[in-house]
């Protein structure tokens, strides 16, 4: 049973925020006032948020596809939407087996309700903040085995972890329990793209959002890849990731993003 004794529609929730910059309709008036008064100051962050949701897209097709993963540990859910990772990866291989981690009530109700598996793979659901490796692995175990290859993807989540050494040490930990040929995917908000239109942004969202954003530039993020193999082109603006178009590579972000592969 998920406790919903914290919920308050009065309050901007930062996953119904992120969920109107989405074009979609799990929010309430304070959720999208929050979000006019974001993208009042940063007026592609709309554009920004889809090209982050088409770079989950891409990485986990290449990821169960090219690469052949079947496992995926999804850190900071965020409420559904269309082209959640397991849909993605179950279209590829019905088989994989995935598990979202989230903290937030809210989230993991609608997680519940809406997330369903093929019958062939499997949809687990973690009650752990990232900031807590040790929880999540423990409970990861009882779907994913770490003695193959795994997916450990922040997309839009370890951002939430001010500290850059903190940061990097609870991305060394989740990926030293994963077999060799297991790959990070981390998608992170930039201080270096629109630098003025973004920290402006940030500022109010950190203004009334219990967890708060930290922007980080190219090489702060490059630095949560240290140790691993970067996947080409890098660490590169969202859509710059391996696009599927012209139109799509040219989309407005403030966002890095990277997928590296450990030895």
């Amino acid at each position: 049973m998920v406790d919903l004794s914290r919920f308050d529609t009065g309050v901007p929730h930062i996953a119904r925020v992120y969920n109107y910059w989405l074009g979609g309709k799990d929010n309430f008036a304070a959720d999208r006032e929050m979000g006019e008064r974001t993208i009042a100051a940063y007026p592609a962050l709309p554009a920004s948020a889809r090209a982050g949701r088409d770079f989950l897209v891409r990485v986990v097709e290449f990821l169960a596809g090219e690469v052949g993963i079947r496992q995926f540990l999804d850190i900071g859910t965020g409420l559904p939407t269309a082209n959640n990772t397991h849909e993605v990866a179950q279209r590829v291989a019905p088989e994989s087996r995935i598990v979202y981690v989230d903290n937030d009530p809210i989230v993991l109700s609608h997680a519940q309700a809406l997330l369903t598996s093929s019958d062939e793979g499997a949809c687990a659901y973690i009650d752990a903040d990232l900031r807590d490796p040790g929880t999540i692995l423990d409970s990861a175990a009882e779907t994913l085995d770490f003695g193959k290859p795994v997916a450990v993807m922040f997309l839009a989540s370890i951002h939430f972890v001010a500290d850059l050494n903190e940061a990097s040490s609870i991305v060394k930990r989740l990926m030293d329990a994963c077999a060799a040929g297991s790959y990070l995917a981390i998608a992170h908000p930039a201080i270096d793209i629109a630098p003025k239109q973004v920290a402006e942004m940030v500022r109010r969202l950190n203004e009334t959002t219990a967890e708060k954003t930290t922007l980080r530039d190219h090489d702060s993020v490059a630095r949560l890849f240290e140790g691993y193999d970067l996947v080409e082109p890098g660490v590169v603006c969202a859509p710059e990731w391996r696009p599927r178009s012209e139109a799509e590579a040219a989309s407005p972000a403030a966002l890095w993003a990277g997928v590296a592969r450990k030895q």
